[in-house]
């Protein structure tokens, strides 16, 4: 846990019928100071929508080395990388060197998100995607944060159905490839 982390509790029932994913989490969360609620809701569905065993969160924006949410295997092998917000290149060209697949979540405008990864060297781009969410999703979610939460997240052809905290909210979830 980072110094000075605040922690926050989350009581999820996720049915991704997508994926054919049906799951009850308790996860703790450490939101670091510099950390926006945005930002700590978008790295917690992140790791529902990409939700399979070996996921685990990392130490987030206090890692330097690492994507904020990772998959391993069975072996310990990387197998996923995933990141949240606006990485930069270079971060995506690490990642993808080193896990078979890179994901990005993000909460800001995807186009200018990506704007900067444009004629950068990332290895493997055209098979690292993208994911944001309609605009004003993450922000309304993010305002029904408390330190306890209850939330079911239901996800059907890409589109999300959250609860949070009484809250109901729903999204289409994008998807755009870097290349």
């Amino acid at each position: 846990m980072a110094a000075g982390a605040t922690m926050y509790s989350f009581t999820i029932t996720l049915a991704d019928v997508d994926r054919g994913v049906y799951e009850d989490l308790s996860l703790r969360v450490a939101r670091h100071p510099s950390e926006t609620d945005a930002f700590m809701v978008t790295r917690v569905l992140a790791y529902c929508l990409e939700y399979e065993e070996g996921i685990a969160f990392t130490e987030g924006v206090a890692a330097t080395d690492q994507p904020a949410v990772l998959v391993r295997d069975l072996t310990g092998a990387l197998v996923a990388w995933i990141e949240v917000g606006a990485p930069d290149a270079a971060r995506l060209h690490s990642g993808s060197m080193q896990a078979g697949r890179v994901a990005v979540y993000t909460h800001r405008d995807p186009a200018k998100v990506a704007a900067p990864w444009a004629g950068q060297r990332i290895h493997r781009a055209a098979d690292i995607t993208l994911y944001s969410f309609d605009p004003g999703f993450v922000e309304s979610a993010a305002a029904a944060i408390e330190r306890r939460n209850t939330m079911t997240l239901s996800i059907t052809e890409r589109r999300l159905y959250l609860e949070l905290n009484g809250a109901t909210l729903e999204s289409e979830v994008h998807e755009r490839r870097v290349v």
